[in-house]
């Protein structure tokens, strides 16, 4: 491909349009002239509140140009004797219009996509709305915060660069209320990376990430929703051996002690980014006493959904970077509050995370996730699994995935 994209990965996996599931309802033919007081005397007697995306009439062109309606009258009963279990009401409606009912079937959600919308319609008619990203709280993209999302994911391949020529995965923390990274972080789970020297960046990964793309799909990206376990050629197996979150066993299955790589099994570029994240606050806010901290995180617990990144302090420092040359932001005025861990920040992030990486990112807060590439065997975010939709946690973020050019793995890009 020769354009960015950015895509939306939902909280739950997607459905073949033809795999619906489906609810049974009770409709009958009626006479077009009798249909807006059927109508109106059905949505008070019998409301479709779970099915407001279906609607209460169907119309077909007969032969001889003349139009056919039918109209649902209610929920069929789970039992077996639905027409007999029919509310007093719609059963008198019935009688009085002489309706012959039938039992016919709907689909159960509203759909998803076009293509969702239109195997829908084949049952029975269904309003579609486009997803407009408008996800608990989180708007979806001007021109300028596309190209602001393009900015850092470049960046974040960038730094996908490794000392011991492998492919690893990098981490770029970003407060999008200023357009300024916070801090960034590499795969350090071999012994050769030390956790208090950042990466050597000097070796250039842009070969091998090519590489690893002309092994890919036929528009230089891994589908989500089709790639396998075995989507990975050897070729791309090996340049990639590298990336923490695509072999999280891999520090397990390390080699002899003829190896001279140890494997760490905790050193992946989210957890890197997050520790480094936690010492420049502390950095930042060294006056904050553990007293402090207990009373800033009481106040701040109600604002740790993705919908409310408004309530913490927005942060600059000369520390962070600018968004438009990414180098460091002088003169930048004072912070005036320490951040609650990552509350409404964005983590970039070159491979879709393993299960541990995408769980940190939930217990810090973080507002939205955007990758490059699936995790076939691992992700936690669309691949494998789909954290983001799991009901259970106390805090959700958003889960975009980001389609890079094929020009940007060039020496110039």
């Amino acid at each position: 491909m020769d354009t960015w994209q950015i895509l939306h990965i939902p909280d739950n996996p997607p459905i073949a349009p033809d795999q619906q599931p489906t609810v049974d309802v009770i409709a009958s033919l009626i006479d077009p002239k009798f249909a807006n007081t059927l109508v109106r005397r059905l949505n008070q007697i019998s409301p479709l509140e779970n099915l407001r995306h279906v609607k209460r009439v169907k119309k077909k062109f007969v032969e001889g140009g003349k139009t056919q309606l039918s109209v649902i009258l209610c929920l069929a009963s789970e039992n077996g004797n639905q027409l007999e279990s029919m509310q007093n009401d719609v059963q008198e409606l019935m009688n009085s219009y002489k309706l012959s009912p039938f039992i016919t079937k709907v689909c159960k959600y509203a759909a998803l996509s076009k293509e969702e919308w239109e195997e829908q319609c084949k049952l029975w008619p269904t309003s579609y709305h486009p997803p407009t990203y408008n996800i608990d709280g989180i708007t979806g993209f001007s021109e300028e915060d596309s190209q602001s999302v393009f900015r850092f994911m470049k960046y974040a391949i960038q730094l996908a660069k490794s000392s011991d020529n492998l492919v690893v995965n990098a981490a770029v923390i970003v407060d999008p209320s200023v357009k300024q990274v916070i801090t960034t972080a590499c795969d350090q789970t071999c012994s050769s990376y030390s956790p208090t020297n950042k990466i050597t960046l000097e070796t250039s990964c842009c070969e091998k990430l090519e590489a690893f793309i002309s092994h890919s799909d036929s528009d230089g990206v891994l589908n989500h929703q089709t790639v396998h376990s075995n989507s990975f050629p050897d070729k791309s197996k090996q340049l990639c051996t590298g990336v923490s979150c695509l072999y999280p066993w891999q520090w397990a299955d390390q080699q002899s002690d003829m190896s001279s790589c140890y494997w760490h099994p905790l050193r992946h570029a989210a957890i890197v980014a997050i520790e480094s994240s936690a010492a420049r606050d502390r950095y930042l806010f060294p006056s904050l006493g553990k007293i402090q901290d207990k009373s800033f995180e009481m106040d701040n617990m109600q604002s740790s959904s993705a919908g409310s990144p408004a309530k913490r302090q927005k942060t600059n420092s000369t520390n962070v970077h600018s968004d438009d040359n990414l180098t460091n932001g002088e003169g930048s005025s004072s912070l005036s509050a320490r951040p609650y861990l990552c509350t409404g920040f964005d983590m970039y992030l070159v491979w879709e995370p393993c299960i541990m990486c995408a769980m940190a990112l939930v217990h810090q807060r973080i507002r939205r996730i955007f990758f490059a590439f699936p995790n076939p065997d691992a992700g936690a975010l669309g691949s494998v699994h789909r954290l983001q939709g799991e009901t259970s946690l106390n805090h959700h973020y958003a889960v975009f995935r980001v389609l890079v050019p094929q020009q940007i793995f060039s020496r110039e890009g």
